[in-house]
């Protein structure tokens, strides 16, 4: 590895730039957001100018790294404090810095009448230097610095308008349920120390090579545990539809370009791992399968529109983490849908706060409707992220969806086969409820009140998604043009083997294509040719009711982990009160009764003290003599 002295300027500049704008108070309210914006911007530049210098290198120097200081020395664990840039995090890094531009340019227009923009601003900064830190911390301790900074971050962008309890209770929601897995990302630091001897990834790969599958296998659970929760992958995944309470922007970068893909990010950082351990490794594809089920049916049912793209993107992380649990050959398609996924669905979370620009904030789809007439700009960007996420040819998802379920089908045995079909049927399911959207938003009859009036939103809202919409269209194809991101990422992952191949890649295509048209025309059916109601009916299906209800995931928690933790609490207070407190209050009761006792031979009269002393002696000098005898 060669070394760099400015990959500190990646983080620094936005952390520069929260720090200055929450000390300097009310009197950066004027031009805050136009500090915010250019320090994410110019870290956006430094990371390009770092990958044209990683361009013009062999495979084996790209990797340049940087310590900071010393950070932990006690005995045998040292640790430094140091950033590492190589092939795979460079590629998050102009994720982060890149789309988180654009929201910071949206923002500006999108939070302009709010009071207290600065400090909006000062969070994304906040945000997008924590998620910087996470992917280039060079060990898993100085990953889970940025791990911990992206889940405040999170917790006050989400809460940002906590004024209104719902919201402050949403923020809390995703603050404890990610602290749930946060301790999964502790417990693989402390087994990778004690079984590994180090928590450097060079260190934990080297090492690797000698160690016990247990515990190699124990390490990856536990990453895994940590990767549910950042990712909200089941079964910590009740989160995500909750955080659609903060402010639009916040929903488009949180989904899209940076902390649900801290998961993945994780998993393929740690590929040594999960090649050594095939128990974790298959639990990943398990976790990723039932999840980009589970996000997709909750998709189906629900009418706001910010919690139907939760939902996306909860399904849409499943298959990147089912991507990454298939070995090496499925980390690069992994990423690769990872980075796609950032341009289309960061464009139609920004679409969809267009929308809620123009129709004075309502969330719900089913007050819409012919929106395409008044908001062209927004209904074309918008669908172009729709055909993308579709895996419609020649747009992004095509390229990238495809290649999991192809490398789905090619797994192997009754594996391959079940995996194939759940990822079709995600497929198709995908293409039922995006097209549900985009009828209610866009098409039909106007379902919505005599005083809004829908407006298309001024140009530096529309502007970002439009470039976004750029990049839902040419992406996909830019990564795999000659299995560009392939031999990219290749490096930095054991042999990129081969599957053997069960399904030809236009069969797979063939397959994913034709499921997506029946989801398309299912939907079509039923929200084109019959009347939308305004009132959501409540003469629905049991299957809809509990998609309503997010699959009675919050119901679940509740039942299994919140009543029972309410009374295993109860009754450690109860042992605590009644054993250790009285304990205690038994001393104090001992002690006092022995003082009301001696407290009776203090008469205050000389007599008896006289009487006293002479007994005293008596009985000291009657000791004396037995004892000398």
């Amino acid at each position: 590895m060669t070394t760099s002295t400015s990959l500190v300027y990646l983080i620094a500049l936005p952390l520069f730039g929260a720090t200055v704008l929450l000390l300097a108070g009310r009197r950066a309210d004027k031009w805050g957001h136009i500090l915010g914006t250019a320090m994410s911007a110019s870290a956006f530049a430094v990371g390009v100018y770092q990958l044209t210098q990683m361009l013009g290198r062999t495979n084996e120097s790209r990797p340049v790294t940087q310590k900071l200081f010393e950070w932990i020395s006690v005995g045998s664990f040292n640790v430094d404090a140091g950033l590492m840039l190589d092939q795979l995090s460079i590629c998050f890094v102009l994720l982060i810095t890149g789309v988180g531009t654009l929201i910071h340019i949206y923002s500006i227009s999108y939070m302009s009448h709010d009071h207290d923009r600065r400090r909006f601003f000062a969070y994304l900064n906040l945000f997008i230097a924590a998620m910087l830190l996470l992917v280039l911390g060079n060990s898993y301790l100085n990953l889970y610095v940025g791990w911990e900074g992206v889940g405040l971050a999170s917790y006050l962008l989400i809460g940002f308008w906590n004024q209104k309890p719902a919201y402050a209770t949403a923020s809390k929601k995703a603050f404890v349920m990610n602290r749930i897995g946060d301790m999964g990302l502790s417990f693989a630091i402390m087994i990778a120390f004690a079984t590994l001897g180090t928590v450097s990834f060079d260190g934990v790969k080297a090492a690797s090579e000698h160690a016990s599958t247990a515990a190699l296998t124990a390490i990856g659970i536990m990453l895994l545990v940590a990767a549910t929760g950042k990712s909200a992958q089941f079964p910590l995944q009740a989160w995500l539809g909750d955080a659609m309470a903060g402010p639009t922007p916040v929903s488009a970068l949180i989904h899209a370009a940076t902390m649900v893909t801290a998961g993945v990010y994780l998993i393929t950082r740690s590929n040594f791992i999960f090649d050594a351990a095939p128990t974790a490794q298959l639990l990943v594809v398990i976790v990723g399968a039932i999840t980009l089920l589970f996000g997709a049916l909750i998709g189906t049912a629900k009418d706001d529109i910010k919690k139907a793209l939760a939902a996306s993107t909860m399904s849409q992380i499943g298959y990147m983490i089912l991507g990454a649990g298939l070995g090496p050959v499925g980390y690069a398609f992994a990423i690769m849908h990872l980075l796609t996924h950032g341009f289309f669905k960061a464009g139609m979370f920004l679409g969809a706060g267009s929308v809620m620009h123009g129709m004075n904030d309502e969330v719900n789809m089913r007050k819409y409707g012919a929106l395409r007439k008044y908001m062209p700009i927004t209904f074309a960007t918008f669908g172009l992220g729709y055909l993308a996420i579709l895996g419609v040819p020649p747009f992004a998802g095509f390229y990238s969806k495809d290649k999991i379920i192809e490398t789905a089908f090619n797994a192997g045995g009754n594996k391959g086969i079940i995996l194939g079909i759940v990822t079709l049927l995600g497929a198709g399911i995908t293409a039922f409820y995006m097209t549900r959207v985009m009828i209610l938003t866009f098409t039909g009859k106007s379902r919505w009140d005599d005083e809004v009036h829908p407006h298309e939103s001024p140009l530096l809202m529309w502007l970002p998604m439009a470039i976004l919409a750029v990049g839902s269209v040419t992406s996909g194809f830019l990564l795999s043009n000659g299995d560009a991101l392939v031999n990219w990422l290749a490096p930095l992952f054991a042999e990129h083997g081969e599957h053997a191949e069960r399904l030809q890649p236009m069969v797979v295509s063939l397959l994913a294509l034709a499921v997506v048209a029946v989801g398309i025309a299912i939907a079509f059916f039923k929200y084109s040719r019959q009347e939308v109601l305004a009132i959501a009916p409540e003469n629905v299906s049991v299957f809809t009711k509990i998609a309503r209800q997010d699959l009675m995931q919050d119901k679940f928690n509740e039942a299994v982990f919140m009543r029972p933790g309410q009374l295993l609490t109860s009754a450690l207070v109860k042992t605590d009160e009644a054993v250790i407190d009285g304990a205690v209050r038994g001393v104090g009761q001992m002690a006092l009764g022995s003082g009301s006792v001696l407290r009776g031979i203090q008469t205050g009269f000389v007599r008896s003290y006289a009487a006293l002393i002479l007994v005293g002696a008596a009985l000291l000098i009657a000791a004396i003599w037995m004892v000398t005898q």
